[in-house]
């Protein structure tokens, strides 16, 4: 027997998440189906985990910078405790028994395409007019020589570890590897980060890569770019990891954040007419539609792999779906790394903006030298925030801000370029004093006429 639904929605990490929900607000008959837990790996092994492990060490760091206060202590006992509770003990029942409260279908196993509108999960056959995929992503494991003989974690280890490791080699310097050698380092592990590219973070503009390894190196992190990790052994208790060079670093661990792939392999997609491209992501249209009934949103499209960003998709494609139609715009779309101090941008890149055919022009200001703020926050004052602009249009293409409290003030850049805000009505804005968001004003000013 086959049950139908109005739409299934295949995956419940926050995309998913947020698409069952709205459907079923409105009104529509829903079934989800999840191969792990409810929630997904933001909630479980990733953005949940790893911020609130990194708050503690951010918390301290302040506390070192901050005049007045008596240095606190990290305790990792009751970090890890307070990480359980967030991660719900990898415990999604509260969550099953939420969906089937609502009168929404749950069905805990893989899902495999049957036909276009048709799926199996759990020996259980399901059709509906709309099926949503949002089965996520996986971390991409590089080439390395020997690595299945020796400790390797990937975030979901790491970000559920129980014992703090002596020494690790953490391989790629994007948010993944940033957070996690942040977080190990300051409590007291020694971080070798590998990073293949000549830079760190090196999707954003050059100067960000440059103040993130800065700030790494002074947390105590060895930073070894344009470098590759070759072969791994096992030598007595430790792993000799030897990297493209030559050199050889001895460690107790290695964590792979060297970036992740779509979640696509399992579901049958040739039953769909879907077919993946060589990234193996779900190509959509501006709407998040993959084909007739079929929608796709979240990692799995590979469009900016963001939790917001799946978050948004998830609108976008129910709203459609209940007849609202609607397009997305990645236009300012925020990016943040949590390291210590928040690594934050939104918009393009000057080298992006350059090669869309921008009349660029750009500033970068010491915020140190410019506002308040950082003064009274700090004894050690520090930070940085970039702007790109175009001349001739008058209106900012994008930002970096490497500072206390970027993941919060990168939104009023974030706005502005969305909604193409004029550079006239952002320079006639009064900020309070004495904040961050300060700093866009002064920055704003010494843009290039």
């Amino acid at each position: 027997m086959s049950a139908s639904f109005d739409t299934i929605v295949i995956g419940t990490g926050p995309a998913g998440e947020a698409a069952a929900a709205r459907l079923h607000s409105g009104g529509q008959r829903i079934a989800v189906i999840e191969a792990e837990l409810i929630g997904g790996e933001c909630a479980y092994w990733a953005c949940i985990p790893s911020k609130t492990l990194l708050r503690a060490p951010e918390a301290r760091t302040e506390a070192d910078r901050a005049q007045g206060v008596t240095d606190p202590s990290l305790d990792w006992a009751d970090l890890r405790a307070y990480r359980d509770y967030m991660i719900r003990h990898l415990d999604d029942s509260a969550q099953v028994s939420g969906y089937q409260d609502q009168g929404i279908t749950v069905v805990k196993g893989q899902a495999a395409f049957t036909g276009p509108r048709t799926v199996t999960a759990a020996g259980r056959e399901m059709s509906a007019d709309n099926i949503i995929i949002a089965t996520g992503s996986q971390p991409r494991i590089p080439l390395i020589k020997g690595l299945a003989d020796v400790p390797v974690w990937t975030n979901r280890e790491a970000t559920t570890l129980t014992d703090i490791p002596e020494r690790a080699l953490v391989i790629g310097g994007s948010a993944v590897g940033v957070e996690l050698s942040t977080f190990l380092a300051r409590f007291g592990t020694q971080v070798t980060l590998v990073q293949s590219a000549g830079r760190l973070l090196d999707r954003e503009d050059p100067r960000v890569g440059e103040l993130a390894a800065a700030h790494l190196t002074e947390a105590g992190i060895t930073l070894h770019t344009s470098r590759t990790a070759r072969s791994a052994r096992r030598e007595g208790d430790d792993t000799l990891v030897t990297l493209d060079d030559g050199s050889e670093v001895r460690v107790d661990v290695i964590i792979i954040g060297a970036g992740r792939r779509p979640r696509t392999a399992d579901l049958n997609l040739e039953r769909t007419g879907i077919t993946v491209d060589d990234r193996g992501a779900i190509p959509i249209d501006a709407s998040c539609r993959a084909g007739d009934g079929l929608w796709a949103i979240g990692d799995v499209t590979a469009v900016m792999p963001f939790t917001h960003v799946g978050m948004y998709q998830a609108r976008i494609a129910a709203d459609t779906i209940l007849g609202r139609h609607r397009t997305a715009t990645y236009d300012g779309i925020p990016r943040v790394v949590f390291g210590v101090p928040e690594i934050a941008a939104a918009g393009l890149t000057a080298a992006a903006a350059t090669a869309a055919g921008h009349d660029v022009i750009t500033t970068e200001l010491d915020l140190a030298d410019s506002i308040a703020r950082p003064y009274t926050f700090e004894k050690q004052p520090r930070g940085t925030l970039g702007l790109v602009a175009d001349r001739t249009e008058q209106r900012l293409l994008g930002a970096y801000a490497v500072a206390p409290l970027a993941s919060e003030w990168i939104h009023q850049a974030s706005l502005a370029i969305r909604a193409r805000i004029p550079l006239t009505v952002l320079r006639d804005q009064a900020a309070q004093f004495p904040t961050y968001s300060e700093a866009y004003l002064a920055a704003l000013e010494a843009l290039p006429q």
